[in-house]
């Protein structure tokens, strides 16, 4: 592994005005304001933040123009927006609206020449190609698209290599058998994709406790780790989470204060990061972060 520091990612998914968590990306429960989150993860030391919006290819439109402009007033670490991007135009309207980088995935899948035409546009470096990816017989893994409910035939491992060539800055893969689970990372996608491809790579999908994070660096080979259920359930806690969500569909868990799941360890940035140092993993942590 290289000297370069593993960078931590508080994923955050979306839908409408809500930050929302899933199993698999299904089952969304309203967890609190993504802007609340962003603010709150930025101040721990998060490296970087993904913003997803996981209905926006279902919809075909991306609506967190607004949520990107109040977020980027108040973080200044890279910030990721993806869900529903189609055009070039999408991604310039993002990117204007305060966002770094992209994430693509449907469009990209559906028209692979927009990861070359965008990288020529905007930077490789601004191009992130999202893979999410469920298992199938014999060790293969397929690609799906829109947050994990279409199939598309299409080989995940080779499509990681194909996007490369195309032009992509970046990749993040996302296990869909892992995601939500807090069972850990599919250690064997991601050592595979890893080892096909010369840009980093992202691991997401199924961190549960800091073990798991050290195993998908050491033996999954990732640059980078995005997280959400074990930075989430603890965010719900904090006074900035509640708020009132009457009317904002599936909200027991903030209306119980949050709540126990004993796949999942509920831990904060500082201590992640901590613990990873002292697991010999090399991150950005100094020792007067916020607890």
């Amino acid at each position: 592994m290289n000297n370069v520091p593993v960078r931590i990612i508080p994923r955050l998914d979306i839908k409408g005005p809500n930050l929302v968590k899933g199993i698999h990306l299904e089952g969304l429960r309203v967890l609190g304001k993504p802007e609340a989150a962003a603010r709150y993860y930025y101040e721990q030391g998060a490296d970087e933040l993904i913003y997803i919006d996981v209905v926006a290819s279902l919809y075909g439109r991306n609506s967190l123009n607004d949520i990107i402009q109040r977020t980027s007033q108040e973080i200044f670490v890279p910030l990721t927006v993806g869900g529903g991007l189609r055009t070039l135009e999408d991604i310039r309207a993002v990117l204007k609206a305060g966002a770094d980088k992209v994430s693509l995935n449907t469009a990209a899948i559906n028209d692979p020449e927009l990861i070359t035409a965008a990288s020529r546009e905007f930077g490789s470096s601004t191009i992130l190609i999202s893979i999410e990816a469920i298992r199938k017989e014999g060790g293969r893994y397929e690609a799906y698209t829109d947050n994990g409910r279409e199939k598309t035939g299409v080989d995940a491992i080779e499509w990681a290599q194909r996007v490369t060539a195309l032009g992509a800055g970046e990749i993040m893969v996302t296990s869909i058998d892992q995601e939500g689970t807090g069972k850990g990372f599919d250690l064997a996608l991601m050592q595979r994709i890893a080892d096909q491809v010369s840009i980093p790579v992202i691991a997401c999908g199924g961190a549960g406790r800091v073990a798991h994070l050290q195993d998908v660096v050491s033996n999954g080979c990732a640059d980078a780790v995005s997280i959400a259920s074990t930075l989430h359930y603890d965010f719900i806690k904090q006074p900035q989470a509640r708020e009132d969500f009457s009317g904002e569909g599936n909200i027991e868990y903030l209306k119980k204060g949050g709540f126990q799941f004993s796949k999942v360890q509920c831990t904060s940035l500082p201590c992640i990061k901590q613990e990873l140092v002292q697991r010999g993993i090399n991150c950005r942590y100094t020792e007067d972060s916020p607890a």
